[in-house]
């Protein structure tokens, strides 16, 4: 009978997961809804500082 309980384990693990994407899905539209509209002109905060074409190598 052992793989029952962990097939019942894994459906509540994945039930978990799926609530927690749904969390952060609803945080991140309500952090939308409540930033202002940008002016005409403005940058867009999410490609902000991008640099087009190839990108330089990362130093380590």
């Amino acid at each position: 009978m052992q793989g029952r309980s962990t097939k019942r384990q894994k459906e509540m693990a994945r039930q978990q997961k799926q609530r927690d994407k749904d969390a952060k899905k609803a945080e991140r539209q309500r952090e939308k809804d409540t930033r202002p509209p940008r002016q005409p002109g403005e940058e867009d905060p999410d490609i902000a500082g991008i640099i087009p074409g190839p990108q330089p190598p990362l130093e380590m």
